[in-house]
């Protein structure tokens, strides 16, 4: 498996003038990062020995506006797969950096490009008289049949630098590197880790049948996982990222719960007894999963072991219980049921089944919910009085609950990203159910999938 390689310059401090942010010293952040711990290499010539934070809080300010020329390119000659791959890179690193929604970014046209040599401080002012607080820097070199890319950042009004590091790989993975370095960036200037090495697992009619799919968090690299050649739905990530849970009928005895392994592309049963069983979520830890299951004529939330021993029965009601969501904490689930009143609604209880309570209370019908990676909001599918479905969100402290996503189209199945600043959903806004992803506080929405009719998102935690 292609490796990428990167260096990470010693700690020492310096403080930054004229951003006004919170700064918080950044020691040992390799071992937070997405990807394996790669071969120490040795740092360039000139790299910063020192690493800062920045914290951005939330409303404290505009977004911050970052200067990105063009990043150095490859020296001639070189090989069109590389030229290519390097493009790649640069693309979508502008892209991560815009889709991160904590940057005002300016460049490459308008901006004229440095080399990372020699003191470069005094070149910067092309970029401070256009408004810009820091700038990053990079470039892009070829060793042997491999991509290595150099990046900065420095702070503006104090020409120092704040950032730097130096990846190393072949050249398909150009993506992966830019995606590492975009979110080392995030974690930087906002204390938690970007999200452009995450992935978003769906289901799609597409092929002709329901199956099980992944995609990059941008909704590039689409590529389908089962083969079933029947229903596969619901699927559920695993908190490592190792593994998807699903819902298939292939066996032909009615829906089951299988287990897709990502590295070797096996798939095995956890829970096939039964009529009904369905909606999957995994527990924090990853050890356990609960799930749906019928009794008779009716459904309740059970849990089991990941291999799927220790079934057990978690509630007993004479409604409906479905669509179980275990909370970040493992402490709570969160799950659909048409108890007492007959119309669906939102309930938490301890993950042993005790301590029931009522969540939503707007509305006739409200259903599938998803927790914000903190544990404070709860996220659902609301429907409205046209028969669509409006995506929903309720404060778990104040019991508030506000509609996010409204009208043109049916909006349901919203699933967090793991910064909590994103929420991915199903909308029919153009006609065919699609996944779309929009800010946790609102906004535009984005459409990641255009192909077939795509359900059911769910977003995965940050790679092990």
């Amino acid at each position: 498996m292609p490796r990428l390689h990167r260096s990470d310059p010693p700690v020492r401090h310096w403080s930054l003038a004229g951003l006004g942010l919170l700064l918080v010293f950044a020691v040992g952040l390799a071992a937070q990062q997405p990807t394996p711990a790669p071969a120490p290499e040795t740092p360039p010539a000139g790299t910063p020995p020192d690493q800062v934070t920045l914290v951005l809080q939330p409303g404290d300010r505009p977004l911050l506006r970052l200067a990105f020329p063009a990043l150095a390119p490859l020296a001639a000659p070189a090989p069109a797969e590389a030229q290519a791959a390097a493009r790649e890179l640069e693309e979508a690193l502008r892209a991560d950096l815009l889709a991160a929604g904590i940057f005002s970014l300016q460049g490459p046209a308008e901006l004229a490009p440095l080399e990372l040599t020699g003191d470069l401080r005094h070149d910067f002012e092309q970029y401070r008289s256009l408004g810009n607080e820091v700038v990053l820097l990079g470039e892009l070199k070829l060793e042997g049949d491999r991509l290595a890319l150099e990046g900065r950042i420095f702070d503006l009004p104090s020409g120092q630098a704040i950032l730097g590091k130096r990846y190393r790989g072949t050249f398909d993975i150009a993506r992966r590197i830019a995606h590492t370095f975009a979110d080392e960036i995030v974690l930087h200037f906002t204390g938690r880790r970007g999200v452009a090495l995450t992935s978003i697992a769906f289901y799609s009619d597409r092929d002709g049948e329901k199956e099980i799919y992944l995609m990059d968090y941008d909704g590039r690299n689409q590529r389908r996982i089962t083969a079933h050649r029947s229903i596969s739905m619901s699927p559920a990530w695993s908190p490592t990222g190792d593994a998807v849970a699903y819902v298939s009928f292939f066996a032909g005895s009615g829906p089951a719960i299988y287990l897709a392994d990502i590295a070797s592309g096996l798939k095995r049963p956890v829970v096939t007894s039964g009529s009904l069983n369905t909606s999957p979520s995994f527990s924090p830890d990853g050890r356990r999963l609960t799930f749906a299951r019928s009794l008779g004529s009716n459904i309740e939330i059970f849990v089991c072991e990941r291999d799927g021993s220790g079934l057990r029965q978690l509630t007993y009601s004479s409604g409906i219980d479905t669509n179980p969501a275990w909370s970040p904490s493992g402490r709570e689930i969160a799950f659909t049921s048409s108890r007492g009143t007959g119309r669906p609604q939102i309930y938490v209880m301890d993950a042993e089944g005790s301590n029931l309570r009522r969540i939503t209370f707007a509305g006739e019908y409200n259903d599938g919910a998803a927790w914000s990676p903190d544990g404070t909001r709860i996220a659902y599918s609301a429907r409205q009085a046209n028969g669509q479905f409006a995506i929903g969100v309720s404060d778990l402290v104040t019991l508030d609950s506000r509609l996010l996503v409204v009208g043109n189209g049916s909006h349901e199945s919203p699933s967090f990203s793991p910064d909590g600043r994103r929420i991915a959903f199903t909308s029919t806004r153009g006609g065919r159910s699609q996944i779309h992803v929009v800010g946790a506080e609102g906004g535009e929405s984005r459409a990641l999938t255009s192909q077939g009719n795509n359900y059911a998102p769910d977003w995965s935690g940050y790679p092990q």
